[in-house]
């Protein structure tokens, strides 16, 4: 897998101060995409073991919030295999961080077993992210007053609620 880039004081992509990796490839190829150069799946860098130290290290500041995964499109079967040893370790070392992702798949069908992208990393890779914002981008619903998200059809769902309650809970913020 490549990435774009990494951003390690990110406060545009989920709640409080962030570690936002944004990955390369994407076949979704929305209209207006706001990052269209990571569509290319060769864009960027290669992701290898230094790249993983390096967001971990960014993530052990005590005011991080978490890691946001974007796009490109994380869940495109071969960046999940890449991202699952990564999502792995920041489970482990930082259990009280937040792990929000971006994608344009739809979590109740491409996302679920026997839809287009689920795989054999896919179940466990949703089992470690708090937030998924899911839905393609759809320019003809742009909204610039959303907040964390591009365009008034995409859904910010709590996975663990999700999971809990055995069906989408929309991600409420804290009060």
């Amino acid at each position: 897998m490549n990435f774009a880039t990494i951003k390690k004081h990110d406060v545009a992509n989920g709640v409080g101060v962030r570690v936002s990796l944004f990955v390369s490839g994407c076949t979704h190829r929305c209209k207006g995409c706001f990052n269209a150069e990571a569509w290319d799946f060769a864009y960027g860098s290669p992701f290898t073991e230094k790249t993983e130290e390096e967001i971990a290290e960014a993530l052990r500041p005590s005011y991080i919030a978490g890691l946001s995964l974007l796009g490109g499109e994380p869940f495109e079967p071969q960046n999940q295999r890449a991202l699952l040893p990564l999502l792995r370790r920041v489970r482990r070392e930082f259990p009280q961080k937040t792990v929000w992702c971006y994608s344009g798949y739809l979590y109740d069908t491409e996302l679920a077993p026997g839809g287009r992208a689920h795989c054999e990393a896919t179940d466990e890779m949703l089992s470690y992210i708090d937030v998924l914002v899911d839905g393609e981008f759809v320019e003809e619903l742009k909204d610039l007053k959303l907040r964390f998200r591009g365009s008034s059809n995409q859904r910010i769902i709590d996975l663990p609620a999700t999971r809990a309650a055995g069906e989408i809970v929309l991600w409420q913020p804290s009060k």
